[in-house]
């Protein structure tokens, strides 16, 4: 295994340093243009690492999953520094100082203050709880984040199946439900949303998401129910504890408080503006800042204030967010050819994708397959920004937008308007982050948590073949038929 993966270390180098680069005579060329499609090897090569290790070497991937994403990792890096110099550190530092870093903050924030929610209650698991409950969740995660929600409901949902053997299509209708699909309504929802937020597109814009949402909610929680109820009737329900049944009561409930701070923390990024200070060259907002700075607060507080017991309650472990954190750090660096080739628009290597979008349903699809193992919040910029330019070239950004979200015709155009494209690209880029782990942050840390709780989770190909291919993809067909 280390020759082969010397082998390809030397391989790909050598790659790197046969192409034709003009940077060494003093230009700055945009790295999009330039790089080719197969500098996404080391990001393909993360992907199938946590798609096959947990299957084929557990207790390798156990041991050393953050080995494996730091060579990964570095298996870009150095080529690309050693090629393109101050450009490539210049990259590299971008995608963490203005996206992990912060990335990070908030989930760990989110992790750390739902983490001290105890959700107390003889809930037992029946079809029409665990439908409630999934209900309840989706209509939370556009006000407090699919983050959020799902940190909140998580462990409940856990423990009042614990004592079922068919429980794992619970905690994956969840995912899809939780941690993606109820994040369409509100730029709190989900980070693609707030982009387009920060970039001009009204608070309330993406409301107009409610018939699409609720149509894929009732899509769902219908499947689910009917999935449900007939592991249900396989279960052997003596199981069930018949003692006397505890009331549904919160503890630490003030944890409430400073989520609705972390909520208020991010919204404020989002509204107001107090300028840039540079950290190593890269220009970050101070807003941005104090936005980071009021979450780890939040979190330092949960963790002062919260009883160990509530902490004990939930299993509350670092483990889960410590995996996350590991291998989105290689994800984070070995995303970066491709979404410097995706911003190149129809100058970079995937420019058929970009010139395939022309009608609503392909900005649907587009923006959400890339939404499924890419980031989904760069892949939304880059339609939303592929639509202004499609549409309103030359044009003020400001300017554009406000057109952009409009629903007035477009000549020409069989009736469609500026708006039907924008929510096109919005639903497929939340939707769809629900097809894969990685999909969604979320995702990959309800999986975790589920797992650290005794869960026997589909592996990453496990999870498409058998749930979110003939489950969601399914239902994403019929919706595109309904809506587009």
């Amino acid at each position: 295994m280390k020759k082969t993966a010397a082998l390809y270390f030397v391989v790909f180098c050598i790659l790197f340093l046969s192409m034709p680069i003009v940077a060494h005579a003093g230009e700055h060329p945009d790295l999009g243009t330039l790089l080719p499609l197969w500098t996404v090897i080391p990001f393909a090569g993360i992907l199938l690492s946590i798609a096959l290790c947990p299957l084929f070497a557990p207790r390798f991937w156990h041991h050393h999953f953050a080995k494996v994403s730091l060579a990964w990792a570095l298996s870009f890096a150095l080529p690309f520094l050693f090629v393109f110099k101050g450009q490539a550190l210049s990259e590299i530092l971008h995608i963490y100082i203005i996206d992990y870093i912060p990335f990070i903050i908030l989930l760990g924030g989110l992790f750390t203050v739902a983490g001290g929610i105890y959700i107390r209650g003889s809930l037992k698991g029946s079809p029409a709880v665990n439908a409630t409950i999934l209900l309840i969740g989706t209509l939370l995660a556009s006000w407090i984040g699919t983050t959020g929600a799902a940190m909140v409901l998580i462990r409940p949902v856990l423990r009042s199946n614990a004592w079922r053997r068919h429980k794992v299509h619970t905690i994956i209708f969840f995912i899809f439900l939780v941690c993606n699909i109820g994040g369409a309504l509100t730029p709190l929802g989900d980070p693609p949303l707030f982009l387009g937020f920060l970039h001009g597109v009204p608070f309330f814009w993406t409301l107009k998401a409610i018939p699409a949402m609720a149509f894929m909610t009732v899509i769902l929680l219908v499947l689910y129910f009917a999935m449900d109820s007939y592991y249900y009737r396989k279960e052997d329900l003596s199981k069930i504890s018949t003692s006397e049944k505890e009331p549904l009561r919160i503890d630490g409930w003030h944890n409430f408080i400073l989520l609705g701070g972390i909520v208020g923390a991010v919204l404020f990024s989002g509204l107001v503006k107090m300028g840039d200070i540079s950290i190593f060259g890269i220009h970050q907002s101070i807003e941005n800042l104090v936005k980071d700075g009021v979450i780890l607060l939040m979190a330092a507080i949960s963790l002062a204030t919260t009883k160990k017991e509530t902490r004990e309650g939930n299993e509350f472990s670092w483990e889960p967010i410590k995996e996350v954190a590991y291998l989105f750090a290689g994800i984070f660096m070995t995303i970066i050819p491709a979404l410097l080739i995706l911003k190149a628009g129809e100058h970079g290597a995937l420019a058929y994708l970009v010139r395939a979008a022309e009608h609503p349903a392909h900005y649907f699809w587009l923006s959400g397959i890339l939404s499924s193992f890419l980031d989904n919040a760069p892949t939304y910029l880059t339609y939303f920004n592929s639509a202004l330019g499609k549409f309103f070239p030359g044009q003020a950004e400001a300017d554009a937008v406000k057109q952009l979200c409009s629903f007035a015709p477009i000549p020409g155009k069989g009736g469609l308007s500026p708006g039907d494209y924008l929510l096109a690209i919005s639903l497929g880029s939340v939707f769809m982050g629900a097809n894969t782990y990685i999909g969604n942050a979320p995702n990959f840390m309800v999986k975790s948590i589920a797992e650290e709780a005794g869960v026997a989770m589909p592996s990453f190909f496990g999870y498409m073949f058998k749930y979110s291919i003939p489950v969601l993809v399914v239902s994403f067909i019929i919706m595109t038929f309904v809506f587009f």
